[in-house]
């Protein structure tokens, strides 16, 4: 499954053992922003998603990288305190190469958390970096989103007839 497999699966960024992640290293958690942190129609930072970002903050450094625009990822960026790269186009690694360079990490120190596999977890699976993929908090998507949901869910159902992956089966730490 290689380059559409995450190393991790989880529901939401809620579930995820973010304690494990510091014990193996990994010091930078770069994170999707639509329908990872926030739901499309979100104007601000739902405030479970502040609180959560807010404690993160004291043991990683935290990233928005998103292919949505700077106007859309502005406000998250402001409220939570914390930098971000618009205009990803993950699945380029572009903005993790910055990312890396930006706050002198390895790669071993760099997770990728977002819904998408054909973007997030591609981008960071090719950067060779944790990749976590979580369900998408909601239904509605951009345009070009829509597409990439479409080839997401080939790419499931040939894995799925194989026995690698399903959606709704969580692995992991």
């Amino acid at each position: 499954m290689g380059l559409f497999r995450p190393s991790i699966y989880k529901k939401s960024i809620y579930d995820i053992n973010y304690g494990l992640l510091k014990e193996k290293g990994i010091k930078c958690l770069i994170f999707d922003l639509d329908n990872t942190l926030g739901l499309i129609s979100n104007k601000r930072c739902p405030d479970e998603t502040r609180e959560l970002i807010d404690k993160l903050k004291k043991d990683f450094i935290i990233v928005i990288s998103s292919n949505n625009t700077r106007k859309r990822l502005k406000p998250y960026l402001e409220e939570l305190e914390i930098c971000g790269t618009s205009w990803s186009m993950k699945p380029s690694i572009k903005s993790l190469i910055y990312i890396k360079t930006k706050f002198k990490l390895h790669k071993k120190e760099m997770c990728i958390i977002g819904d998408q596999i054909v973007t997030d977890i591609v981008a960071g699976n090719r950067f060779r970096i944790k990749t976590i993929l979580v369900d998408p908090l909601g239904d509605k998507d951009l345009k070009i989103t829509g597409l990439n949901r479409k080839l997401e869910a080939k790419i499931i159902a040939k894995y799925e007839k194989k026995g690698l992956f399903k959606r709704g089966n969580y692995y992991g730490e």
